[in-house]
């Protein structure tokens, strides 16, 4: 085994600065992941060719696939560079931004839209604060493991970069947004709301968009099952349009 790390990392100065590669070389160490790569780029900012670079600039959190901050194309796949461990990734490890998110600096996305999005479909319990509201609600223990899936979102984006039907041309709100829809109306407080995110749902780029590519679910880092929660959500609108017609 090679006592050198190849990477290669697509770079953008400013958002609106066109994009382009440079090489780095870095010694390996043993299990190193995507960002102790990353940092010794940026203790020690010099290209393959020799030459002093700008370091490469990236976010990162907790460190432990948790917060989903880290997020970047890998090798082609998206997914968390804290989890990415260097000796499962062939040589040179290829970085790129999230592609479906404006590109801030490097790998730094805005990833603003898809928390726009659970904005639009309310993905909360409303609470004012100005009563005791008690002991929780009791859930069954079907509907409790089913919401435990859903509730791992950490909002990384992996699953809308997968998606071929978010794009530029299209305002769909993708795979997150709809499964926090499921969660939150299968909650016995949030389905107080259920009609108003349900609502959302129908409204442009809602469920109707999606094209049933199923990508978000071979790419989410936590298996939440979002194929299924997609089809409850499908199952629910439906129900919510024969509800409209008829004023119930």
């Amino acid at each position: 085994m090679s006592d050198v790390l190849k990477l290669s990392i697509k770079r953008q100065d400013r958002p609106d600065a066109a994009p382009y590669w440079q090489d780095f070389q870095i010694p390996r160490r043993p299990s190193m992941n995507v960002i102790s790569c990353l940092m010794e780029i940026q203790r020690n900012p010099v290209g393959a060719d020799g030459k002093a670079a700008p370091p490469v600039a990236w976010d990162c959190s907790c460190l432990e696939e948790v917060c989903g901050i880290c997020t970047m194309v890998i090798n082609g796949r998206v997914r968390q560079a804290c989890s990415a461990l260097v000796d499962q990734l062939e040589q040179p490890i290829r970085l790129e931004p999230m592609r479906k998110f404006p590109v801030v600096r490097d790998l730094c996305v805005d990833r603003s839209k898809m928390f726009e999005n659970l904005k639009r479909v309310k993905a909360w319990i409303p609470i004012d604060g100005t009563y005791d509201l008690g002991p929780g609600p009791r859930m069954n223990e079907a509907e409790r493991a089913d919401a435990y899936h859903l509730s791992q979102c950490m909002t990384c984006g992996c699953c809308l970069d997968a998606c071929p039907q978010v794009n530029e041309r299209s305002a769909f709100i993708g795979a997150a947004a709809v499964a926090q829809v499921v969660l939150f109306n299968t909650h016995p407080t949030g389905s107080m709301n259920k009609n108003e995110r349900l609502d959302a749902l129908m409204g442009e780029g809602g469920i109707i968009d999606c094209g049933n590519a199923q990508n978000c679910v071979q790419v989410c880092p936590k298996d939440i099952p979002l194929t299924w929660a997609i089809a409850k959500a499908y199952r629910a609108t439906t129900l919510r349009t024969f509800t409209r017609i008829f004023d119930l």
